[in-house]
């Protein structure tokens, strides 16, 4: 008998014996977990969901928490003085054993579900609240800030992304070191430009009025 299941927003064929790796899942090594997302159960009598398979599930064994091979991701920026990065990122994985294929009888089991590492019973933890906060930061920093779309170059665009930097006052332009500009230019994506349209000159100047 085999299954299809579906975790991580993958979906994975198995039997019972297999050893398998899937996205992380908030289970420890040794824990007995169950897959309730079955798409077929394969064998004598195969069943199809429609688009889960009713009261079927997969059990499994965790055996550890892996992580999976490193991938070197190399951005190169046009028109951008030759700016380049590279990014490593190393998958987080559990590796799981296949140890039974239930075609009915998944409620009762007693066995708990399989979870991802960020979720809770299959909801993402704050993540509504997160991205809400991210979207209402912007506005109320520039609430009380000042118009930098006074500054020489400075547009619509460019003063949502110095607001999106924390950036929202004349003084806190007048006061950047040779440091700071460094680091804006790279956020900004405007390399010289700051120093070109003499936006620390200028800042004092309105922040003064």
């Amino acid at each position: 008998m085999f299954a299809v299941l579906k975790t991580g927003g993958k979906q994975y064929k198995v039997q019972s014996g297999d050893v398998l790796r899937v996205e992380k899942l908030a289970a420890d090594a040794g824990d007995k977990i169950q897959f309730n997302e079955i798409l077929m159960v394969g064998g004598d009598s195969p069943v199809v969901g429609s688009p889960l398979v009713a009261d079927a599930a997969v059990q499994a064994d965790v055996i550890d928490q892996i992580k999976g091979d490193k991938v070197i991701n190399f951005v190169k920026r046009r028109r951008k003085h030759s700016s380049k990065r590279t990014k490593g990122h190393r998958q987080q994985l559990t590796l799981l054993r296949i140890t039974d294929i239930l075609a009915s009888g998944a409620d009762a089991s007693g066995v708990k579900a399989a979870v991802g590492a960020g979720s809770v019973a299959g909801v993402p933890v704050a993540t509504p609240k997160k991205a809400a906060a991210k979207k209402a930061a912007p506005k109320a920093a520039a609430a009380g800030g000042d118009d930098l779309k006074k500054l020489s170059g400075v547009g619509p665009a460019l003063e949502k992304r110095l607001h999106e930097n924390g950036v929202t006052t004349f003084a806190q332009i007048a006061a950047w070191t040779e440091a700071d500009v460094t680091e804006m230019d790279e956020k900004l994506s405007f390399k010289g430009r700051i120093e070109r349209e003499g936006w620390i000159a200028q800042a004092k100047d309105l922040a003064s009025k």
